[in-house]
C-alpha cells in the first residue's frame, strides 16, 4: 500500500532533503572536481562515487517514502466495538493482539496507531517527517539505508572539500568566483545532516539491538519480551538475503518473526 501523505510538514522536510542532496552534488562536481581534479582519473573517480551515493541515497528515501510502512488493514464489514467501551480489560486479547479504538479494528502485537496517518501500523517506531511516513515493520530498512548513504555523502563530501584546498589552492579564474563560500556551505551542511543522521541512525540500531521500538519504549510495553539474539533482531528488518546486502536498497523482502536466522561463515 504506496500511499504520498498529503502533509504539510512532510512534504516541507522532502524538498529541503532534495534540496540539500541536489546543492551538494552541483558543488562537489562543479566547485570541487571540474576545477581541480579534471587532469587525473582521480576525479572522475571521485564524481562516479559521489554519483553514485547520490543514487543510492535517492533510492532507499524514495522507498522509505512510498513503501507501506506495515498499515493494518480495516476490515471491509464495520465490527461492533460497543461492549468494549464501557470495559476496558477487553482492549486486548490472549493472543497480542489489541483493540484499536480510532480505527475499529483489531491489530496484530507490536502495532500502534499513527496520528497523523491516522492508521495502525505493524511494529511502528516512530513518524519521520524527513520522509513522510512511518518507520514501521516494512519500511524500517530503507529508512536506515536512507540515513546511512547520507552520512556517508557527508563524509564524503567533507574529505573532497579538504583534499581540493589543501594540494590545489590556486585554480583557474573562471572557478575561482565563489568556490570558496560554496565549500564553506557545502562543510557546514554535511555536518548538519551528518551528525543528525549518524544520532539518528545509533538510535536505530539500538533499538533493534534491544527488541524495542521508539513507542514501545515510551509505553514501557518491551520489558517482559523474550530474548533473541541480534542476528534474528537485525534480520526480521533487514532480511534474510547476506549481511552484505543488506545496504541494498532494490530488495523488498518482509521477514516475519517465525523464521529462523541463517548462518554465515
Amino acid at each position: 500500500m504506496a500511499v504520498f501523505r498529503l502533509d504539510p510538514c512532510g512534504i516541507i522536510c522532502i524538498l529541503i532533503t532534495y534540496l540539500a542532496v541536489f546543492y551538494a552534488d552541483y558543488v562537489v562536481v562543479r566547485h570541487i572536481v571540474l576545477p581541480s581534479m579534471t587532469d587525473s582519473l582521480w576525479g572522475s573517480l571521485c564524481a562516479v562515487v559521489f554519483n553514485t551515493i547520490i543514487f543510492l541515497l535517492i533510492v532507499s528515501h524514495l522507498k522509505a517514502v512510498l513503501s507501506d510502512p506495515g498499515i493494518v488493514p480495516i476490515p471491509k464489514t464495520s465490527m461492533d466495538f460497543s461492549d468494549i467501551h464501557s470495559d476496558s480489560s477487553k482492549l486486548k486479547t490472549n493472543d497480542g493482539w489489541t483493540v484499536c479504538m480510532k480505527c475499529e479494528t483489531y491489530r496484530p502485537p507490536r502495532a500502534h496507531h499513527c496520528r497523523v496517518c491516522r492508521r495502525c501500523v505493524r511494529r511502528m517506531d516512530h513518524h519521520c517527517p524527513w520522509i513522510n511516513n512511518c518507520v514501521g515493520e516494512y519500511n524500517q530498512r530503507f529508512f536506515i539505508q536512507f540515513l546511512f548513504y547520507v552520512g556517508l555523502a557527508s563524509v564524503f563530501a567533507i574529505t573532497l572539500v579538504v583534499i581540493a584546498l589543501l594540494t590545489q589552492p590556486q585554480i583557474r579564474k573562471e572557478y575561482r568566483q565563489n568556490r570558496l563560500l560554496h565549500c564553506v556551505l557545502l562543510v557546514i551542511e554535511s555536518i548538519l545532516f551528518g551528525l543528525f543522521v549518524i544520532a539518528i541512525g545509533c538510535d536505530q540500531m539500538s533499538a533493534i539491538c534491544h527488541d524495542e521500538t521508539a513507542v514501545e519504549y515510551v509505553k514501557k510495553e518491551g520489558i517482559f519480551r523474550p530474548k533473541k539474539s541480534r542476528l534474528v533482531l537485525l534480520q526480521e528488518v533487514f532480511g534474510r538475503s547476506h549481511p552484505l546486502l543488506w545496504l541494498w536498497p532494490f530488495q523488498d523482502v518482509h521477514v516475519t518473526e517465525s523464521q529462523e536466522p541463517l548462518q554465515y561463515v
